[in-house]
Formats: C-alpha cells, sequence, structure tokens
C-alpha cells in the first residue's frame, strides 16, 4: 500500500458509496469519507467498510473538498466523487504507484450515461487531476467551477485504467442536475458582474449543440449522442436566460 488518502465527499450517496469504496481499499492506506449530513446510510456503509467518517457542513464544493484533503493522515491524496469507480486496470496500476515530487497524476475518466458508455460528444476522452500532494495543490473557485490549482512547474503524468463514472442514473435525474447547475453558473456569473444581450442565450444554445453534435462527433454516440447535444444547448440556453432575469430583478 502507498501512503495515499483516498478521499470522497459525500451527501445522502447510499447507491453508490459501497461500490466507490471497495476498490479504493486495495490501493489507498486510508478512505476518508467527509459527509454533509447525510440523512440516508452513507455513513453507516462508509464505516462498516472501514473507511474513516466525518461529518461537516457543506461549504461549497472547493472549501468541502480542501476541508477533507487537511483531514486526511496522508499528504497524497486521490480525490474521487462517490460515483466514480477505479476500474482492475487502474487498481493494478496504482497498486505498484510510487508518486514523485512536483508532480500530479491524471486519471482516464469514462463516463457511463443512463447505461450507455459515452465515448465521444466532447465527454471522452476526459483526463482529470486525481492524485496530487495536498501541500502543494489545492481547489478553488465557487459553485460550480472547482478547478486544482497546480503549480505552473509540475510535471502531469497520465495513469493507465480506466476511472469509470456512473453519472446519471435515470433521464430524471440528469435534467434535476442540469438546472441546479444552471441555476448556479447564472448566480455565479451574476455575482462577477456579466451582462448578456438578449440573443446570447439562443447563440449559445445553438454553438453549444454544433459543437457537441458535430464538433465533439456527438453524431457517433446515436441517440445518446442527439440527446447530450440537445440537453447541452438547453442548459446554454437556459442559464443565459436565467442571468438575464436576476438583472431584471436588480432594476426591478
Amino acid at each position: 500500500m502507498n501512503n495515499l488518502s483516498a478521499v470522497v465527499i459525500t451527501l445522502n450517496e447510499e447507491a453508490n458509496i459501497e461500490a466507490c469504496i471497495r476498490p479504493l481499499l486495495q490501493v489507498a492506506k486510508e478512505v476518508l469519507v467527509v459527509d454533509s449530513h447525510s440523512t440516508d446510510n452513507t455513513r453507516q456503509i462508509a464505516v462498516s467498510l472501514g473507511a474513516r467518517v466525518i461529518e461537516t457542513d457543506w461549504k461549497g464544493y472547493s472549501q468541502t473538498k480542501n476541508f477533507a484533503n487537511e483531514q486526511a493522515r496522508y499528504d497524497w491524496i486521490l480525490s474521487i466523487d462517490a460515483d466514480e469507480r477505479l476500474s482492475p486496470n487502474l487498481i493494478a496500476g496504482l497498486q505498484n504507484f510510487t508518486p514523485e515530487q512536483e508532480t500530479v497524476y491524471l486519471l482516464d475518466r469514462f463516463t457511463n450515461f443512463c447505461g450507455t458508455w459515452v465515448k465521444h460528444s466532447g465527454w471522452y476522452p476526459d483526463w482529470k487531476v486525481r492524485i496530487f500532494n495536498k501541500k502543494a495543490v489545492y481547489w478553488e473557485g465557487d459553485f460550480v467551477h472547482e478547478t486544482l490549482h497546480i503549480p505552473a512547474d509540475f510535471r502531469r503524468i497520465k495513469i493507465d485504467g480506466k476511472l469509470l463514472h456512473y453519472s446519471y442514473q435515470s433521464d430524471a435525474d440528469h435534467w434535476a442536475r442540469m438546472r441546479r447547475y444552471a441555476k448556479l453558473s447564472a448566480t455565479e456569473m451574476h455575482r462577477s458582474g456579466k451582462r448578456v444581450s438578449v440573443i446570447r442565450p439562443w447563440l449559445s444554445g445553438l454553438g453549444r449543440f454544433f459543437r457537441t453534435y458535430f464538433l465533439k462527433s456527438g453524431w457517433r454516440d446515436g441517440y445518446t449522442g442527439w440527446k447530450i447535444s440537445i440537453r447541452n444547448a438547453w442548459l446554454a440556453h437556459h442559464k443565459y436566460s436565467l442571468l438575464r432575469e436576476l438583472h431584471k430583478q436588480d432594476q426591478a
């Protein structure tokens, strides 16, 4: 085992948490679950599997993830979401993994959308930095756009094997998350002072569809690619429409 802390933040993830934790136990000396007061059995399941569980109030994605990393026993962090799983090949690679200083490591995330693996549509390839030293790397950003702050001179190394992402279990789940994302994005833009013209929602929606379906080869994903493209267009249109509504409220 490496001196690696696998860190997961959770809120009502009882449907996912066991499948997430079990592979982590094979590669990390510590599995840390930081939970924001789940009302289901997330914490109980995590404890029964041997994870260390800490409760905290929700502080936003970046602040909650940074808080979680601060609680980790080891400096090297494997940051993973509850709806993600390490594939067998990735487990094998991480079991023989020795991190190097001034380096971050990327995992090859492969997303399953309502039972279908998405190979195009801008969803794949999707390399994500997920292993880093918490002394030098941290999360930043508000609302929905949390990103890792990585020193410019750090190396980025890809690790073989898939990080399997079971993102959406149903169409209803997808729509609910898109509505939430649109609202958070509009709020973020509003607070930053961003303004848009009356035509921007329509242009953005059309542009997002063209980019997803044609430039990102969404058509190659069949009906799933069509759905993703249409919904991406809706999301782009809706968030800018919400932003315009917020500005109208300011002027009322």
